[in-house]
């Protein structure tokens, strides 16, 4: 079983280059320096590759479990907690008013990159903990701000998100967990399933974030309330005091992450869980939301790292494994010389490549909304928007075939679990399934980013990549320029489908939302592909490998990958008559 090594020169590269990293330095006082950002991201590295990575393999095989009530974590994941906690890692991105370093947030996106593909199951803990200060510090009074920020932002208090009931799943509108006010407080009183990390032993104190419904609030999603509600409720030094009326029910039994405990949680089974508003009442949703996008930003990047932990185990094997002779019969060849081996790593390593390059792009934009000013602040925050169900979308779906392939590689011994390989094709599973399916993730990008403002975020999108290839098409004969250059035409037709369909009937028009979405991530990839690979031709600092690696990864994503956006387009311009006619009918046998 291979290391993780974490792929520093690749990050930055993607991050200070085909990003434009420093299109954030007026933003931050005293600037941001690169030497300071390699240093960074080199100690990141250590932590990853040293501490959290070696309990990969025995987390998964030993999981969590449940004793008197408590969940008990895999052995050592309390040790390398503590080990990211003191190396400050969590509060990167925090307000410094509450202890954080105030740094932008895309730089703590290339460190949860290493920690999601050291330890996805591990990783998924600090994740949500970084979602739920962004909810308390962007709707929380600042009572409640100055009482749990500090704690949580220097890892002694961990947080989680419990939306998920068992009759409410991607339907909010059905929840109906209780909040019941009692003076200054609320007590909460219902059951939420499949909540992250919702006990463990590695932190103080657990800060759930809990969706629940006032006895006189509205029917549906306008009638939902947000609640912190501690594991333990704060004594007068703001301790952690008395146990809350919060019980763990089980941990669920699951195909991959499993030493992250997935947990049924009760609320109130006997006065009442103690809880505290977030925000306004019955509008809790909106305080969620920012948790999730977030999240869903988060859970892309989880398919970026886990593709790149199984890429780089299925290289080191196909250098390893001696089977079938070289091309001149002089001798076994690694794996690696014969060409359909290097059909499936150059597939991985291409999409890997592209996947980064969105990642810290949309990174980079989510940062520029909370930094910028006037238009440009906006501009930022309808780029975020309109990049995130593609990130969380796209990214994931390519982690399934990218981490499938990492099996393939390994041939029958790919499918035994010693391997290791397998491990990150199952715990890769569950990226497309939450924080919203990737169904529900198309639709938001065609419903709520498309139709909303009739395409005008789009085109701006796709206006500035066609400028932007124009440049290198015109008096060149720059070929993946060209195949890019015809993708987004494609991208233009399918977009002003897509249009027709919704507006005529926006129900009928969502059986072409996800062929929208992986056309519209194939076609950015390509983009930023042929972008990465101009800037790596013209770069001083990496190596002739380097570049030449950068070329090549473009090259066979421009042939290969890129005419999956095509097949997409095909399915929003021509598919959308014969989904329109199914019904149960069309499945009898």
């Amino acid at each position: 079983m291979s290391d993780y090594l974490y792929p520093l020169n690749d990050i930055l590269f993607s991050l200070q280059k085909v990003a434009n990293f420093d299109r954030l330095t007026p933003y931050v006082d005293g600037g941001l320096d690169d030497d300071l950002l390699g240093a960074i991201l080199a100690e990141a590295g250590k932590l990853t590759e040293q501490v959290i990575a070696p309990l990969n393999w025995s987390g998964d095989q030993e999981g969590s479990r449940v004793e008197n009530g408590n969940v008990i974590e895999a052995k050592g994941f309390k040790d390398i907690y503590r080990s990211y906690c003191e190396g400050g890692w969590g509060s990167l991105s925090g307000a410094t008013e509450y202890g954080g370093q105030g740094l932008p947030s895309s730089i703590a996106t290339a460190v949860n990159e290493g920690v999601q593909a050291a330890n996805l199951a591990f990783s998924l803990c600090p994740l949500l903990s970084q979602g739920a200060i962004e909810a308390i510090s962007s709707h929380a009074s600042e009572t409640l701000k100055e009482t749990y920020l500090p704690k949580m932002l220097s890892g002694e208090w961990t947080g989680t998100m419990n939306l998920t009931e068992p009759s409410a799943g991607s339907d909010l509108a059905a929840i109906a967990c209780k909040a019941i006010p009692d003076g200054n407080v609320y007590r909460i009183k219902g059951q939420k399933i499949f909540i992250t990390w919702g006990d463990h032993q590695m932190s103080d104190n657990i800060i759930h974030l809990v969706l629940a419904r006032l006895p006189d609030a509205p029917a549906g999603v306008k009638g939902i309330s947000l609640f912190i509600v501690p594991k333990f409720i704060l004594d007068e030094q703001a301790n952690p005091g008395q146990r809350n009326d919060v019980q763990v029910v089980s941990v669920e039994h699951k195909m991959g992450i499993h030493a992250s405990p997935t947990c049924v949680m009760s609320f109130g089974e006997n006065e009442g869980a103690i809880g505290y508003l977030v925000g306004m009442e019955n509008e809790g949703i909106k305080a969620m939301f920012t948790m999730m996008n977030n999240a869903r930003q988060g859970v892309g990047l989880q398919g970026l790292a886990i593709a790149e932990r199984a890429y780089q185990q299925a290289l080191e094997y196909a250098k390893e494994r001696k089977q079938g002779m070289k091309a001149d019969r002089s001798g076994k060849a690694a794996i690696i010389e014969h060409p359909d081996v290097l059909r499936m790593l150059m597939t991985m390593k291409s999409q890997i490549d592209a996947m980064r390059s969105l990642i810290y792009m949309a990174a980079v934009e989510n940062d520029l909304s909370h930094l910028a000013e006037g238009d440009a602040k906006q501009k930022a925050k309808t780029r975020t928007a309109l990049l995130t169900p593609i990130v969380k979308g796209w990214i994931t779906e390519q982690a399934q075939e990218i981490t499938s392939l990492a099996i393939q590689v390994h041939g029958g011994v790919g499918f035994i679990e010693e391997t290791g390989v397998a491990q990150h094709a199952r715990d890769a599973r569950i990226l497309p399934i939450y924080e919203g399916t990737n169904g529900i993730q198309a639709i938001d990008l065609i419903g709520r980013k498309l139709l909303t403002d009739q395409g005008a975020a789009m085109a701006d999108l796709l206006a500035e990549m066609k400028a932007e290839i124009e440049t290198l098409v015109v008096g060149s004969t720059h070929d993946n320029a060209l195949k890019v250059q015809q993708a987004i035409l494609l991208a233009e037709q399918a977009t002003a489908s897509c249009l027709r369909s919704m507006n005529k009937d926006a129900l009928l028009g969502t059986g072409s939302a996800y062929g929208y979405m992986m056309m519209m991530g194939s076609v950015i990839g390509g983009w930023l592909q042929v972008r990465a690979q101009m800037l790596s031709e013209k770069s001083t600092t990496l190596s002739e490998p380097q570049k030449q690696s950068w070329k090549q990864s473009a090259d066979f994503y421009c042939d290969h990958i890129l005419a999956r956006a095509g097949y997409h387009a095909q399915t929003v311009i021509a598919g959308q008559a014969s989904i329109d006619t199914l019904n149960e009918d069309s499945f009898a046998r």
